[in-house]
């Protein structure tokens, strides 16, 4: 059946009134704009709602029936409708937010205090989790949007890049390469590495890297968090491949960290499914997330060749 809206409220208007003029005054209509718009719902719907006599408008059983549940219906419609409306200019809710360890732990504390700062009403809630539930809570819809590193696949996900952080050799400060302020690629050949699992977002680029390079390695210890990977390091276990943002701000203490030439660097985006937008809410906290991050002095900065 193809029927209007503007149907049902126009015959709801003329089984109130049981006056097609009065009506059509109530809906903005002519008398005959009224009588053709019920007709055309009774064809489509099969059965007469309506006897029209030069007096008065009488409801059909079948009309008696479709105006008793109609009014609550339209009512309830008309509130949906409003309730959605009103959702563009709410100013208090909670958006969800998913992101991977390291980012967690590096750009979502600033964003998360900018959030409490310029948007109270808003509660930002992070997801800590591992990069391929991220993306499945992003595609599932249990979370608003995800940060992440960027997925190997997008074709279903709209992708904002907000910092593109480089990787960097760590290695201990008594190690051959210590002392150099930049090391290629293809130095690491041979060399014993520990690295971040395949969990992670960024083992995908950094083994693309090393092959492209022609650093063949050998894999002594694969982890889950950058911590212990320094920890290992520090242990003589192996040197390690690093993005950048996993540095902290203080430096490592016993390690070093130096840039790897030539630049490879992972971008670091958010996401949101391609073709379902974000609420007003979740697109403001994005816009928050992006411009803190864009306005903070990345890590990286001090690792640029």
């Amino acid at each position: 059946m193809n029927i209007s809206l503007r149907q049902l409220r126009v015959f709801l208007a003329a089984a109130q009134q049981r006056n097609f003029s009065r009506a059509g005054n109530l809906v903005g209509l002519t008398q005959p704009a009224v009588s053709r718009s019920i007709l055309e719902l009774e064809s489509q719907l099969g059965l007469k709602l309506l006897d029209r006599t030069t007096r008065e408008v009488v409801l059909t059983e079948a009309g008696q029936s479709l105006s008793a549940r109609l009014e609550r219906v339209l009512d309830e419609l008309d509130q949906t409708l409003l309730d959605v409306k009103n959702m563009a200019s709410a100013h208090r809710g909670r958006v969800r937010v998913a992101s991977s360890p390291t980012l967690s732990a590096n750009l979502m504390p600033a964003c998360i205090a900018a959030c409490a700062a310029q948007e109270p009403d808003i509660q930002l809630v992070l997801l800590d989790r591992i990069q391929q539930d991220v993306l499945d809570s992003v595609r599932g819809g249990e979370v608003d949007f995800g940060v992440v590193i960027e997925p190997s696949s997008t074709d279903d996900l709209h992708c904002e890049t907000i910092l593109q952080d480089p990787f960097v050799l760590v290695v201990p400060h008594d190690h051959t390469l210590a002392q150099r302020k930049s090391v290629d690629w293809s130095a690491l050949d041979g060399e014993a590495l520990v690295l971040l699992d395949h969990a992670s977002g960024s083992r995908r680029l950094i083994d693309t890297a090393l092959t492209m390079h022609g650093a063949h390695c050998e894999v002594a210890q694969q982890l889950g968090h950058p911590t212990t990977v320094f920890r290992m390091v520090e242990a003589h276990i192996g040197i390690s491949v690093m993005p950048a943002l996993s540095v902290p701000a203080e430096g490592l203490g016993r390690l070093a960290a130096i840039p790897l030439l030539p630049r490879v660097q992972r971008d670091i985006m958010l996401v949101h499914r391609r073709n379902r937008a974000p609420s007003p809410l979740a697109q403001r906290v994005w816009q928050l997330v992006r411009d803190t991050v864009q306005a903070g002095r990345p890590p990286a900065a001090a690792f640029r060749a």
